[in-house]
């Protein structure tokens, strides 16, 4: 089988620097590598001109639209491989990250998607937790990730993470990322959409946690700052988490997610419950989260009817 990395990356030449130098290392030699970068980013352009990537079949293409879901989807028409892997350009795969994607995809024709584990790295310190329930969907909505502290064997899963996800070419032909995910730049929770489409065709999802890269978190350059509370981060990443969960679930249950989502939500997405819960430690924080959580899942709704009323 023949594999191609694919990287969009924006104004982090250093941090895409250590990923190359990873893909360099690999077990499996890579066959093809695409790296997508943004028409205005200087800083990436001036340091692939000067420092070339020995070793690698490196292919570059310009995007002019912001945000991931455009780069991503510009990479795929370039795509050679039977195997597409996508990984940040602040991650650093680990040697053998390749050869085992290939050995799942090998063992079983039914697989459409495979996954692992991203080992976050802040600053000194490696979060070094352990879960058993990685990327399920529960019933009535709530999405449980987890993919950087998976432990235990490979098994079955409904979604997969932006980082570290590995796609048969023949599953995702047809398919692109969903352009209607709202954002400028991490336009949170599209590899959700992606993969619970691919998931609807009939295809498995397969997450194992030696399939490992170890993940560097760095800066953004958009509204969505990780860690800071931004409000249009905030109503984006709840419309697009809306916007998925109503398109894949089932009438009745999309009726009773939209309840749990008003009613309790999570820690990310704020119904009444959470906002009371926080509201002692957070204080007026909490309100600003549960009223953009609520206009999230309006605008979400919106965008749903509106999509269907099209079509």
């Amino acid at each position: 089988m023949k594999n191609t990395v694919l990287i969009p990356t924006y104004r982090r030449p250093l941090d895409l620097s250590r990923c190359l130098l990873a893909l360099q290392a690999q077990t499996k030699p890579v066959d093809q590598v695409i790296v997508v970068v943004r028409d205005t980013d200087a800083q990436t352009w001036e340091f692939l001109a000067q420092s070339p990537p020995h070793n690698l079949p490196l292919h570059t293409i310009k995007v002019t639209k912001p945000g991931v879901v455009a780069a991503l989807n510009a990479g795929l028409t370039a795509v050679e491989g039977d195997i597409v892997s996508i990984t940040d350009d602040d991650a650093a795969p680990h040697p053998d990250w390749l050869e085992k994607i290939n050995a799942h995809f090998i063992s079983d024709s039914r697989i459409g998607g495979v996954g692992g584990r991203d080992w976050v790295h802040q600053g000194n310190k490696v979060i070094d937790d352990s879960r058993q329930i990685v990327g399920k969907l529960q019933w009535f909505g709530r999405v449980i990730g987890n993919h950087h502290l998976g432990v235990g064997e490979p098994r079955e899963v409904d979604v997969l993470k932006g980082v570290n996800m590995s796609f048969r070419q023949e599953a995702i032909a047809q398919l692109r990322f969903d352009e209607r995910m709202r954002g400028t730049g991490a336009q949170v929770h599209f590899e959700m959409a992606f993969t619970l489409a691919l998931k609807q065709a009939g295809w498995k999802l397969i997450y194992d946690p030696q399939v490992a890269v170890d993940h560097y978190p760095a800066q953004r350059f958009d509204e969505d700052q990780r860690n800071n509370f931004n409000e249009i981060a905030f109503i984006n990443l709840v419309h697009n988490e809306t916007l998925v969960l109503l398109e894949y679930l089932p009438l009745l249950r999309r009726v009773v997610f939209l309840l749990w989502a008003i009613l309790v939500g999570t820690r990310d997405s704020l119904g009444l419950v959470q906002w009371l819960r926080l509201l002692p430690s957070q204080g007026q924080l909490a309100g600003k989260k549960c009223w953009a959580s609520l206009r999230g899942r309006w605008q979400g709704w919106q965008t749903h009817r509106q999509f269907k009323s099209q079509n």
